[in-house]
């Protein structure tokens, strides 16, 4: 099944959401900062390019460089 994700913009759109998708029984969680972070991250790690190969000395010049 897929999945939908809302960010209500106020306080009184959450809670309206919520009870919603409550009198509607449908699963819910409300995700707080860190976990949207996790989440995100999440994706990006998903999307990466996983087939080039990048060399230790091309990292520590890029971590050099800051």
């Amino acid at each position: 099944m897929n999945t939908i994700i809302v960010q209500p913009k106020t306080k009184a759109e959450m809670q309206l959401v919520s009870e919603v998708l409550k009198k509607m029984r449908i699963a819910s969680k409300i995700l707080n900062e860190e976990e949207r972070e996790e989440l995100g991250l999440n994706l990006l790690m998903k999307q990466a390019n996983r087939t080039e190969k990048v060399t230790r000395k091309a990292i520590m010049a890029k971590l050099g460089s800051k």
